[in-house]
């Protein structure tokens, strides 16, 4: 089924740097570090809070308080007018943090023109998704990277469910049911959508161009295929070359549009795609021009 697009969804892709690569060196975006806990633990994930040297998902120079977090997106508001978004991609999962929720109401309040977006591995998506738009959420990355069971079960080492700690097929089935049911969810409920995928090779090759067939039936706008960076349970593999990510967008843009321009961005990041800033130095350069205004004034 092709669903319409509202006039608020397609201003939302055109503004947004990872949905239109039109926008990606026009407008920046920041990555607010606000939701350390995860609920699953996928085998290629390191989560570290001090690595201002590296520049993966997962990391960030430190967790900040929903306060904390409003007050950047002043100062880097106030300072750089072509911010478009505001998005929360971790250090672990968003939709298990309550953090998450708080900060989003509260920018949504005070900036209610900006683009709010979240990254979730889609796990609480069902449960929690009335709670994004109530935020003020008008687009969202869900991960997904298996179609199979069998696939998840050698991607996924646990997840967290209600209480519940899953592990093996128990927690592929749970995982992948709450994905697809949130993801078509998400569409229904007119936010913008974007599914991503890490190209495992050897592990979830053939899942892909399905992943990419059935999110481009359900209404997903793009896919972002992504390369693994080897790390963790997968560090014995070899990163997919960039021929093997050119050949899998071509077979999966059958289905969806692919994103071709993602950075595989920390999650304190800010700035365009392309010129990302170190937050805590803006903050802290911030800070001196404050102190000095006050001293000359």
């Amino acid at each position: 089924m092709i669903r319409m697009k509202t006039a608020t969804q397609r201003n939302s892709m055109k503004n947004h740097p990872c949905f239109s690569e039109k926008a990606h060196d026009r407008f920046g975006r920041i990555h607010l570090p606000v939701a350390p806990a995860c609920n699953i633990q996928c085998g290629y994930c390191v989560r570290k809070y001090d690595c201002a040297n590296e520049s993966r998902p997962g990391i960030t120079s430190r967790v900040l308080t929903p306060s904390e977090a409003l007050d950047r997106v002043r100062t880097l508001i106030e300072r750089n007018d072509r911010i478009s978004v505001v998005g929360i991609a971790g250090p672990g999962d968003p939709l298990a943090n309550d953090a998450t929720f708080e900060t989003l109401s509260a920018i949504n309040k005070e900036f209610p023109e900006i683009i709010l977006c979240v990254s979730t591995n889609g796990l609480c998506l069902p449960d929690r998704l009335i709670e994004l738009v109530k935020c003020g959420v008008r687009s969202l990355t869900v991960t997904i990277n298996a179609i199979m069971p069998e696939t998840a079960e050698r991607v996924y080492s646990w997840v967290s469910y209600r209480g519940k700690r899953h592990t093996g097929m128990s927690a592929a089935e749970q995982l992948l049911s709450n994905q697809w049911r949130g993801l078509t969810n998400a569409v229904d409920a007119g936010l913008a959508v974007k599914v991503n995928t890490v190209l495992i090779p050897g592990v979830n090759d053939p899942d892909i161009p399905l992943i990419a067939k059935i999110a481009g039936s359900i209404g997903a706008d793009i896919m972002n295929l992504l390369p693994l960076i080897p790390q963790a349970g997968f560090a014995h593999l070899q990163r997919p070359t960039h021929e093997e990510i050119t050949s899998m967008r071509v077979i999966c843009r059958n289905y969806v549009p692919q994103m071709t321009h993602c950075r595989q961005c920390r999650a304190d990041a800010c700035g365009t795609l392309g010129e990302d800033k170190d937050m805590e130095l803006e903050m802290l350069n911030a800070r001196i021009g404050e102190e000095y205004c006050e001293m000359v004034a």
